[in-house]
């Protein structure tokens, strides 16, 4: 029974590891692009406005708010072509007009819409596959979080977020399970661990005191 279960996880452990490894890549190019705060090509200016008029609104969008005030104006952004992840929206009371930032990983959407007049102003900027690692790797945070995950995309995309955090917690139990029983490298995985410890615990005393 302990020799098939541990045939199992250590076919579990490589073969579900590899699958995910382009998964691990990715978040951990997208920390070192936060990390050091340089996006290559983020900086691009936007292209050509492009102004839609005579929107069918919701007659009450002013009255709405929060995520049902984003559910009805994903209908009204499909409708001028405009799709992806509403970021927040912003409403200036006195011009009557709304500001929402629409984000597909790696291309950035600046809508203004002009209530009274019933147009909109569309802006699009490519910010290119840095920018859109960084985006898919802060997508499922906690900011906004009655708003985030609006666009079905990214509900895909957080499942998928979730999945890699379970699947690296297995490997890393399957890997020690699997260093353990081997005896002949105990000693030095324990040196290893240990030493992996310290550093850890040391850098986390450093930078809390």
């Amino acid at each position: 029974m302990n020799k098939r279960f541990y045939l199992i996880t250590r076919d579990l452990h490589l073969y579900l590891g590899l699958f995910f490894a382009p998964f691990v890549v990715m978040f951990s190019l997208s920390v070192f692009f936060l990390v050091h705060a340089w996006l290559p090509g983020a900086n691009e200016p936007p292209g050509p406005r492009r102004v839609v008029r005579d929107l069918v609104l919701p007659a009450n969008l002013e009255a709405l708010g929060g995520r049902a005030r984003v559910d009805a104006l994903h209908g009204v952004l499909t409708g001028i072509g405009v799709n992806g992840e509403i970021g927040f929206v912003q409403y200036d009371v006195k011009q009557r007009s709304l500001s929402i930032p629409v984000v597909v990983p790696g291309r950035e959407t600046t809508v203004e819409i002009g209530l009274t007049a019933r147009s909109a102003i569309i802006r699009q900027r490519d910010t290119g596959v840095w920018d859109a690692l960084v985006a898919l790797h802060k997508a499922p945070g906690p900011h906004l979080a009655d708003l985030r995950m609006n666009w079905w995309p990214m509900r895909v995309w957080r499942w998928i977020a979730d999945g890699t955090v379970y699947l690296l917690f297995f490997i890393s139990v399957s890997g020690v399970y699997l260093w353990a029983v081997l005896r002949s490298e105990r000693r030095t995985g324990l040196a290893l661990i240990a030493v992996g410890a310290a550093s850890f615990l040391g850098i986390i005393y450093a930078l809390i005191h």
